[in-house]
């Protein structure tokens, strides 16, 4: 939950929708509930600051926010706190809070739970479910308890973990600081975050100082720390307000290199370098290489696997799953690089459950410095996502038409996220899917089928001609949804065989596909795709996190088709079409 010591446009926001939850919990009328959630929704679509809004006035000129809303939403902006938002929030049991972010227990089952039977925490829920006293009140059953209880599990299991870009923000705002303090030489992110994990626990700093005192004394008063954990002459570690825990170690200018690479890890990528030294007759530690007591120099990372006869090993690459091997008869994959990137797709505007318009989402991708975007909005099945009937098509292919007109060097393709539905055939018929130039064929629905039957209804979708990329593969949720029963080797040796693309969806929540089945695929020879999975403006710059994620699974320029320019992929895309016709 958000805290009102300091707030900006994206904390107003959650603590709207915060609001309108706590509101739920109370079980007050649900316009009013549905009130503070619209507001949150339209100020997340307005691209303008909350200052400019309110010293334009424009703030009350909002849909759906009247003169109450805008009042609280002033007063948030203007004074850091809202007391109506602190007063609302101490009158509800934290445990409730903590049980609606459980998958399928919403603020209505929570209310229902702890009115008629008193329970106001996990814990609680947990032996209530084990008691099967769920049983016993309307709206549960048998299959309802056993889910709650699988939610239970993934939730504990999940806990103190984080999101790559929630932990990456605070490690850039804090190695930023580092970086201008006087006693630092050098300073670096490490561990997880420096080999782009997807989830991490914590943050870790490695700073070369001649004075580690001072730098110790600075990172732990660091205005994001919340407290200090410990605090010694070189280590210390703090919790952080976001509450995630950060480490740091200072070390010499000399040890710099060896410290950055021990403390980036991964624990078995250390151990199998290790062994492998001790072979050669060298020591290695977090401190140096030594032959004997004598240390062996090296002024870099670069130099210390040369010393071990190896080629440079990116951070992303260091999981020991085959790079020590490869490095040694310089086999090491050429990775993707961010400048590789030509253009995305798997993008969403307003005409589905996007928050910005066709020509935003476009500006945005050109201001990264991309040659086209595919929008794909949501097919007519997806109601819950406002998906598209053959009128809208038919608008928005217009409007694409009209932006493409003005348009140098940069094109908008036309594309849909189309269902499978549960019989592997994709929503809409042919005639309509022949409009675009290329579909996403994407599972929204059914989660719960067996493995066969699930892969079985992946493969016919990919064997459907008119499919040209495989969204969101297994259809997870980082710290949310465990990924369906689906049998990944059939589907990429499918997809393969079809000439079919599988994106490496890059929505941080879902990095879908998981990048250690990237090896297997580029074995295979199976060309991805890097998707944003883009519902608003800023979406489009968590296709670095996808770049991440693409180099540890290995893949180079040639394994991704978004590194294709502009006119080969108006090429390759008017091949498909080709191919689909004949």
């Amino acid at each position: 939950m958000i805290s009102c010591h300091s707030v900006d446009k994206k904390d107003i926001i959650s603590i709207l929708n915060e609001i309108g939850t706590f509101l739920e919990l109370k079980g007050e009328n649900p316009f009013k509930c549905r009130a503070y959630h619209n507001a949150a929704r339209v100020l997340d679509a307005t691209p303008e600051d909350i200052d400019d809004l309110i010293k334009t006035k424009k703030l009350g000129k909002l849909q759906g926010i009247g003169e109450a809303l805008q009042e609280k939403i002033t007063e948030l902006a203007e004074h850091g706190k809202l007391k109506y938002y602190d007063d609302l929030k101490k009158s509800i049991p934290s445990g409730l809070l903590e049980m609606i972010q459980l998958a399928g227990v919403g603020p209505k089952k929570a209310k229902h739970l702890y009115e008629e039977l008193g329970i106001k925490s996990i814990g609680e829920l947990e032996y209530a479910c084990q008691e099967n006293r769920l049983l016993k009140i309307g709206g549960f059953g048998e299959k309802s308890q056993n889910n709650i209880l699988k939610a239970i599990r993934f939730f504990r299991k999940s806990e103190n973990r984080f999101l790559f870009p929630d932990a990456h923000a605070e490690a850039i705002r804090i190695l930023d600081i580092l970086k201008k303090d006087k006693n630092v030489i050098e300073a670096s992110i490490a561990g997880s975050l420096r080999r782009r994990k997807e989830i991490v626990r914590d943050i870790d700093f490695v700073v070369a100082t001649k004075n580690p005192a001072g730098v110790m004394k600075k990172f732990v008063s660091l205005p994001n720390v919340d407290r200090i954990i410990s605090h010694g002459e070189t280590k210390a570690s703090t919790f952080l307000k976001a509450g995630i825990q950060a480490d740091i170690r200072c070390v010499t200018g000399k040890e710099y290199p060896f410290t950055l690479h021990h403390f980036t890890g991964s624990k078995e990528h250390n151990v199998a370098l290790r062994s492998r030294a001790q072979t050669m007759g060298i020591k290695m530690n977090e401190y140096g290489l030594f032959k004997g007591k004598k240390l062996l120099p090296c002024k870099n990372e670069e130099e210390i696997f040369k010393r071990l006869g190896l080629d440079y090993i990116p951070p992303e690459l260091r999981e020991n799953q085959g790079e020590i091997e490869a490095a040694s008869i310089h086999k090491l994959p050429h990775l993707i690089d961010w400048g590789d990137l030509c253009g995305t797709f798997h993008v969403h505007s307003l005409y589905s459950d996007g928050t910005a318009t066709i020509e935003a989402m476009a500006s945005a991708a050109k201001k990264a410095g991309l040659q086209y975007v595919g929008i794909s909005d949501h097919s007519q099945s997806a109601f819950y996502a406002h998906g598209m009937k053959a009128a809208d098509i038919k608008k928005q292919h217009r409007e694409i038409d009209e932006l493409n007109k003005g348009f140098k060097n940069f094109r908008i393709f036309k594309g849909v996220e189309s269902d499978i539905l549960a019989d592997g055939s994709l929503d809409y018929d042919g005639k309509i899917l022949d409009k675009f130039e290329f579909v996403i064929a994407s599972v929204h629905s059914r989660f719960q089928m067996k493995e066969e039957e699930m892969t079985a209804r992946i493969i016919k979708a990919l064997k459907n001609p008119h499919t040209t990329i495989l969204g969101h593969m297994t259809g997870r949720l980082l710290l949310s949804r465990e990924p369906y029963a689906v049998n990944i080797r059939k589907i990429i040796d499918t997809a393969v065989e079809h000439n079919k693309i599988i994106e490496l969806n890059c929505n941080p929540y879902r990095c879908d596909i998981d990048w250690r089945h990237l090896q297997y695929a580029k074995k295979q020879g199976l060309k991805i795709c890097i998707n944003p999975d883009a519902h608003r403006i800023e979406g489009i710059t968590d296709l670095e996190l996808g770049i991440g994620l693409a180099r540890k699974g290995g893949m180079g320029k040639k394994d991704v088709i978004n590194t294709m320019s502009l006119k080969e992929m108006e090429k390759f895309l008017r091949f498909v079409a080709i191919d689909l016709n004949s």
